[in-house]
């Protein structure tokens, strides 16, 4: 009688199959042939992420000068309140968006995304600097977290270009590059906060 063929070996199940063209294969290929710690991804991981978490912060120590020098508040008493209005407007616009841009990402990609957001940050934080009236303070900053849809993206991003045994550092870049962010945008904010000329 015939012999049963015998199942093929792990080694040849576990052999990776690439297409031409597809991005995801290239990723794949890229992963297998390198076998260490991405360096300049994570440099990039890293600045992208205290990019990220420098508008949230850099403004609180200059606010109270801020809301003043708009001349909204009617009485000292009230420039808490408008103060306390204009930082959460980013938080409100990015709670907005964030769901958004989640799906944008897959869609499109996240490198996409992480530009957009990168020029985001760019163009409505100066915007915001040179806001003259108040209204024009709470819009350029809650339109800067609604288009700054990029931390989502980047932690998926630092999975993604590595191997598996580096993801957990891919992580911890992100979770640092944010709390360097959160730390470094007082002290800028403060020292800018009252620049004589």
């Amino acid at each position: 009688m015939g012999e049963a063929e015998a199942p093929p070996s792990p080694a040849v199940m576990s052999r990776s199959v690439f297409y031409d063209g597809c991005p995801g294969c290239a990723m794949e290929r890229k992963l297998e042939s390198s076998k260490g710690i991405p360096y300049k991804e994570f440099i990039f991981v890293g600045i992208t992420t205290i990019a990220s978490s420098l508008p949230i912060s850099s403004l609180f120590p200059f606010l109270y000068f801020m809301i003043e020098d708009l001349h909204v508040a009617k009485k000292e008493q009230d420039i808490g309140l408008y103060a306390g209005f204009l930082g959460a407007s980013y938080m409100v616009g990015r709670c907005f968006a964030s769901l958004f841009w989640g799906v944008v990402a897959d869609r499109i990609g996240r490198k996409p995304i992480i530009k957009f957001s990168i020029l985001s940050v760019v163009i409505f934080n100066t915007l915001f600097g040179l806001s003259v009236r108040y209204w024009m303070a709470i819009a350029t900053r809650f339109l800067l977290g609604a288009l700054n849809g990029m931390l989502a993206p980047i932690k998926a991003y630092s999975i993604e270009v590595c191997r598996p045994e580096h993801q957990a550092l891919g992580l911890s870049i992100v979770s640092t590059g944010w709390g360097i962010g959160l730390v470094v945008g007082p002290a800028i904010g403060g020292y800018f906060a009252q620049v004589t000329v």
